[in-house]
């Protein structure tokens, strides 16, 4: 008899997708503002004001969600103490916020979701002037709770990570302690969504727009080798990290679960020049994007408030479109409830087909216990220049399939595990250029 092909669809996430709610998000908003500023060098001790109280505060907020669930988070503090930086120059303790969801079948397998804490004006190393980041980062932070808040309500294969990073603006020390926090626990991360100003629709450039965002990824590992390197110059893969895999997955689920938002793919790790928070993920080697809004206001962000020439800067309230903010905290709680569903990735994939009519794709078998929900695999492949995965083909619970008449040198080529209630995981491109580790 033959095997049942899984849906395409996996209709709980059009549920969570309709449970977040904007009017949660703007609460979460205003109070994040009201701590007047959340500069990591700011007050501490203060109950209302400051990094320290919006700190504690985000914490209880993950408490109570947890009580909601049964203590379904474990809610915890990851922290060091940074100093001699251009922009912490004297020792500080720079402190996130993480609640953590263990998974039912392969728990030490993460996904996580991530917005910054902290928030500055122009002198990055003025921690005492009102710095209400409304936008930058309040939005991405609120929409962290929010996922929380909707996700919680179920259960899932692997584990959902939801973390409030702190040090952002000084030079991504929370990204980097967290990392680094990951390594040593052995945690298997096979994504980092950072959200970073996801709630500005009205742009710099005069272009007002609700229906987009970006999503930056890296084109190749940060920690490829060079013996990598000189594999994947022969082989491909340039633009098929993981990360870059990631990318093209929260596109397609944009496109599947979603109406009116179209992710715009930027093949470039953040902005021009610039920086963000799945930065030190992608330096210690676990797959993470940058989502956020498409149009920026410059005005907006690192200014100090005040209005000259008639024109008025700094990250207020009056820059936030809320209703914005939930539909990417809905492209984030779509897209971690899919990848927390699917069964593990697949690991170890090798290509072969030179000089042949055919094109062979092996990986290897998953931990049974871990893998209770695969239902098996779909091979994908696409014209080198497609940006996304244009071919698909159900294989069943394999571990090796060939493509008959399809010559490996015209195409590029992946594999992506599959779970009975269809939920997939990215596309894993062959080699070690498109990983997502064991």
């Amino acid at each position: 008899m033959a095997q049942a092909v899984p849906s395409t669809e996996v209709p709980f996430v059009y549920e969570t997708v309709a449970a977040v709610s904007a009017d949660r998000i703007e609460s979460d908003i205003r109070t994040l503002a009201e701590f007047g500023t959340r500069h990591t060098l700011s007050e501490t001790e203060s109950d209302t004001r400051g990094i320290g109280a919006a700190r504690r505060w985000i914490f209880e907020e993950f408490e109570r969600i947890s009580a909601d669930c049964g203590g379904c988070l474990e809610v915890i503090y990851v922290s060091d103490t940074i100093s001699g930086e251009t922009r912490i120059p004297e020792p500080t303790e720079v402190v996130s916020v993480l609640a953590i969801q263990r998974g039912t079948l392969d728990p030490d397998r993460y996904v996580m979701m991530s917005g910054d804490i902290d928030s500055r004006v122009t002198d990055p190393l003025d921690g005492t002037s009102d710095s209400p980041g409304a936008n930058d980062n309040a939005s991405g932070m609120a929409g962290v709770i929010e996922a929380a808040r909707v996700l919680s309500q179920r259960e899932f294969a692997g584990s959902i990570i939801y973390a409030g990073l702190s040090g952002e603006e000084q030079g991504l020390f929370g990204g980097q302690i967290v990392a680094a926090h990951a390594l040593e626990q052995s945690w298997r991360i096979k994504a980092v969504l950072n959200n970073d100003m996801i709630s500005n629709i009205e742009g710099i450039d005069g272009v007002i727009s609700n229906t987009t965002a970006r999503v930056f990824s890296e084109g190749t590992r940060a920690v490829e080798t060079p013996e990598e390197a000189r594999i994947r110059r022969f082989t491909g893969g340039e633009v098929d990290s993981p990360s870059r895999n990631l990318a093209r997955y929260i596109d397609r689920v944009a496109d599947q679960y979603l109406t009116n938002l179209d992710v715009m793919m930027v093949y470039r790790l953040d902005r021009f020049g610039r920086g963000g928070h799945h930065r030190p993920f992608n330096d210690a080697g676990f797959p993470g994007v940058r989502i956020m809004e498409t149009h920026e206001h410059y005005d907006r962000q690192h200014q100090d408030l005040r209005t000259e020439d008639g024109r008025e800067y700094g990250d207020v309230l009056d820059g936030v479109d809320f209703d914005h903010a939930a539909k990417l905290t809905s492209l984030n709680v779509a897209t971690l409830a899919l990848l927390a569903s699917a069964p593990p990735f697949p690991a170890n994939v090798e290509i072969e087909g030179a000089v042949q009519p055919s094109t062979t794709l092996r990986w290897s078998a998953p931990d049974a216990g871990q893998a209770a929900n695969l239902a098996g695999y779909r091979v994908y492949w696409r014209p080198t220049d497609a940006p996304q995965w244009t071919n698909s083909r159900w294989v069943g619970n394999v571990t090796e399939y060939t493509l008959e008449n399809i010559v490996i040198d015209n195409f590029y080529f992946g594999v992506a595990s599959v779970a009975e209630n269809g939920a997939e995981s990215p596309v894993v491109f062959p080699g070690p250029a498109g990983s997502f580790g064991d």
